[in-house]
């Protein structure tokens, strides 16, 4: 192996290391180092052929664990995976093992605790706030709003 392949090569297996990336962010990564276009292209290829790098695993696991941290809309994990690079029949395909109202539910179920203080339209606000702010659509973010707040008896909550 070339020792410019090599260099750039046990380079990205380092940055891999860390945690899995998409195919667009390695050969960023190694444009930044100053490597060469058809250095990179033979690493990344390497790297596909030892299967360290794999868009479809990368995007799956970037997926279950934004949903189990930081839920956001299919919209914003569209754009996301998309700003890594990542093909759009991939995002088409991954996505639709997800919804948008169970990930809207899982976004503000940690919140709502600390939120319980809230008045019944200062908390309609922050509810409203921080969905939109993921990216859910009004239809879903009202949806959720009343499924979560329907048993309450505040006058400023649905019921």
């Amino acid at each position: 192996m070339n020792p410019s392949v090599r260099k750039a090569f046990d380079l990205a297996l380092g940055y891999l290391a860390r945690r899995n990336r998409s195919i667009l962010e390695t050969n960023k990564y190694l444009s930044k180092k100053g490597f060469i276009a058809p250095i990179i292209d033979e690493v990344i290829q390497r790297l596909r052929d030892k299967n360290y790098l794999n868009d479809k695993i990368f995007a799956e696991n970037y997926l279950e664990n934004r949903k189990a941290n930081k839920p956001k809309s299919l919209f914003a994990f569209r754009y996301e995976l998309k700003n890594k690079g990542i093909h759009p029949t991939i995002i088409d395909q991954l996505l639709t093992e997800y919804d948008d109202l169970e990930l809207a539910s899982l976004a503000i179920g940690p919140k709502i605790r600390s939120w319980q203080h809230l008045d019944g339209k200062s908390l309609k606000k922050k509810v409203f706030g921080y969905l939109r702010y993921r990216g859910f659509s009004f239809s879903i973010i009202q949806f959720t709003w009343q499924q979560t707040f329907k048993s309450h008896t505040d006058p400023d909550l649905p019921r």
